[in-house]
């Protein structure tokens, strides 16, 4: 039994190496040494950041998957506080970032930190910008894999440059295809061609310049669909379309009464009336109210509704019970009309309340838990700060001091100096 135990720990130590070598350790030389069409997939981190050990083992996993699956994307990591010239190339703010570097194009990974996310994030940038779905086959195949899907149907034509240079930059959120008109399904009526059309939420709709403006802008309105579950995450990204996002407030596990006819209103609302709300609105449930209680600096009830405009950390609160459609209406209407105020945003002095509150919320629980530890937490950055105000104030009343010192007269010699003055003037 031991040896077959031995055997095991030879093989792993073995493997361990070969797994090691899926991601590959950067430094300041990477831009020179790599190559011009080379795809890499890099994780910059900081040996002191916890956040970064905790993804280095999903990291690792990440490489050797991709490698498995013949995918031509590099995995990298490097030491950022090390390799400060890459880190400044690539313009790392935090640990851990992520990005993708593709035929030199910088793409930046803002979403969650989890294998599935990262992978997903992998297979986009690094294949086609516009992938071609030749067949209805492949169609259906894409259809069944993405809840939102954008698709090129024409030939050749400004729209089609208009819609590849969108796709380079926007690819990191979403999947481009391009498609001939008969691998449509014939329920599919377009009323001109060429043209660009999302695929969402079990139905379909084209892009109209005159209608809906630059086709960039519509693409970033219409990458979500119209109702689901939406996290942190996700919610920060909708910050960057313009709209607000009409939010149900659940609980994380065993949902109450009230909590699924929330979740019922607001997505009614959103499908029976698209045609209203669809260019102001996204509309979505999310577990518990963590992230939305730092947004108000409150505790929020749950379940609850609220509308959020990430654009500038505001947020609207219904002035009332919302228990039927209409009142769900009235309240969206009224957000829309400004009769309901907006509250929060994103001003100096909110800004500092905002920080006052991440402090609190941060030591409630060491002081509950650990009281000295909390005292201590807030009782020696006080005590430095007195210590200095006092070496500050003594320096400066020492100078005044010395100022004083040298610009006063003693009584004799101001006496003889008037002396010799009048003895002058006679």
């Amino acid at each position: 039994m031991l040896n077959t135990r031995n055997k095991v720990l030879l093989s792993v130590l073995l493997c361990l190496p070969l797994v090691l070598a899926f991601v590959e350790e950067l430094d300041d030389s990477f831009m020179e040494t790599r190559g011009a069409d080379d795809t890499w997939l890099i994780k910059f981190y900081a040996p002191w950041c916890t956040f970064c050990k905790q993804l280095d083992p999903v990291w690792h996993q990440i490489g050797s998957e991709l490698k498995s699956l013949g995918s031509p994307v590099n995995v990298g990591k490097s030491d950022a506080t090390t390799n400060t010239g890459l880190a400044k190339e690539f313009r790392v703010r935090g640990y851990p970032a992520i990005l993708m570097l593709k035929k030199g194009v910088k793409y930046n990974y803002s979403g969650p930190r989890t294998k599935d996310g990262i992978m997903n994030f992998a297979d986009r940038v690094g294949g086609p910008l516009v992938r071609s779905l030749s067949s209805l086959q492949l169609f259906q195949h894409a259809m069944n894999r993405h809840d939102v899907m954008f698709v090129y149907v024409g030939a050749t034509s400004q729209l089609k440059g208009n819609y590849t240079s969108v796709a380079e930059e926007l690819i990191i959120h979403t999947y481009f295809f391009s498609a001939a008109r008969d691998v449509l399904p014939k329920a599919v009526s377009l009323p001109s061609l060429p043209a660009v059309v999302v695929f969402k939420d079990g139905t379909y709709f084209t892009y109209n310049e005159e209608r809906d403006g630059d086709l960039k802008s519509w693409i970033n309105r219409e990458r979500f669909p119209n109702y689901f579950k939406i996290d942190s995450y996700t919610l920060y990204a909708m910050g960057e379309s313009g709209k607000l996002v009409v939010l149900a407030l659940v609980e994380e596990k065993n949902l109450c009464e009230d909590s699924l006819r929330y979740k019922s209103l607001v997505e009614k609302v959103a499908a029976d009336h698209r045609e209203i709300y669809g260019r102001s609105f996204y509309f979505g449930f999310m577990e518990g109210g963590a992230y939305i209680s730092g947004l108000v600096m409150g505790e929020v009830i749950v379940p609850s509704f609220v509308v959020v405009n990430l654009s500038n950390d505001g947020y609207f609160l219904p002035p009332g019970d919302v228990e039927t459609e209409q009142q769900l209406m009235d309240f969206l209407n009224g957000v829309l009309d400004g009769s309901i105020q907006c509250q929060g945003g994103n001003s100096a002095i909110q800004r500092v309340r905002r920080f006052i509150y991440d402090i609190k919320v941060t030591l409630t629980p060491i002081f509950s838990q650990a009281p000295l530890l909390g005292c201590f937490l807030v009782g020696f950055p006080l005590a430095i700060a007195a210590v200095f105000c006092y070496l500050c104030r003594k320096a400066r009343s020492t100078m005044s001091d010395d100022d004083d010192d040298g610009v006063t007269m003693s009584a004799p010699s101001l006496q003889h100096h008037k002396k010799r003055t009048d003895k002058k003037s006679d």
